[in-house]
This record gives structure tokens, sequence and C-alpha cells, in this order.
């Protein structure tokens, strides 16, 4: 009944190629954000508490790509929402575009190379960075600000109905 009042650990999963620099740089981030002090200039603050899934060389669900692409914030979208075409790498084997999250994963899965790495999803606070560092970095600091209570809070998270 009280379980709403359980602050739980946020669950974070990166989308991770050994083989492309800003995936390494996004997994080292992750990984010294949980065990050193972070922001790392404030050297007397806690490590960010966060569970962090790595999927190495795999590429997200269909399932898995529709909540992602809810979740890429609105400013990089269409006004249709946004397409799977944004996961989209530039490399020279990348011949198909995809129009569906069906057919984005049958390509990824084809060709891991056809994916813009990494892919870093805060699942609880529904955001995504995808092949962006800078987008890592913006879901580190969101979890600092929640941390250090400095976080506003959303109008799209706030409870509606009675209490709101």
């Amino acid at each position: 009944m009280f379980s709403a009042f359980i602050r739980s650990v946020p669950q974070i999963s990166i989308f991770h190629s050994t083989s492309s620099p800003p995936s390494i740089t996004a997994l080292q981030l992750l990984r010294a954000a949980l065990s050193s002090p972070y922001p790392p200039s404030k050297p007397n603050a806690p490590p960010l508490k966060f569970n962090l899934e790595v999927v190495e060389n795999k590429p997200p669900t269909s399932d898995q790509l529709r909540t992602i692409l809810s979740y890429i914030p609105a400013a990089t979208s269409a006004s249709g929402g946004v397409s799977p075409d944004v996961l989209v790498s530039s490399h020279p084997t990348v011949e198909a575009r995809p129009t569906s999250t069906e057919d984005f994963a049958k390509l990824a899965t084809q060709n891991l190379h056809a994916l813009k790495w990494p892919i870093v999803v805060n699942w609880d606070a529904g955001r995504a960075a995808v092949g962006d560092v800078e987008g890592v970095k913006s879901i580190l600091e969101e979890l600092r600000k929640k941390r250090d209570g400095e976080a506003t809070e959303d109008g799209d998270h706030k409870p509606k109905g009675w209490f709101s």
C-alpha cells in the first residue's frame, strides 16, 4: 500500500559497442559515476546510486526501441514523433533506412554498424541519449540534482487527479 513512498534506485541501461569510441567513453562515465565522487570536480561528493545494466554488442528489442524513442527529447524529433531513423548510424554499410521499430530491430540485428552507439536509458526518469556522450552527462546530472535535492518536478511526472 505504501510502496509509492519507498525511494527506488534508478535503473540505467547502456546498449554498448566495444568498438565505438563514444560508447566506450559513455560506459567509463557511467562506471566512474558509480564508484567515484560525482561530480568529479567535488572530491567530497558521494558517488551516484543507480543500477547499471551493460548490454554489449546487442541492439534493443523492438519493444525497448518503442519505449526509447518515446524518451528521446522532443527537440530532436519531428512533429509526428521520433522516427527510428534517429538511431541509424551513417556507417557506409547501412543501405536501408527503417521506417518502423520492427524494421530497425531487424536491421540492427543483421548489421550492428547500423546502430548509433551508445544508447543510454534511464528507465525510471524516462530519459534516453543516443550516440551522444553529452546526453549521458545530462542523464548523470539529472541524477545528481535529484540526489542533492536540486531537481525540480516536471509537469509530466506529477500525479494527476485529486491531490494535484
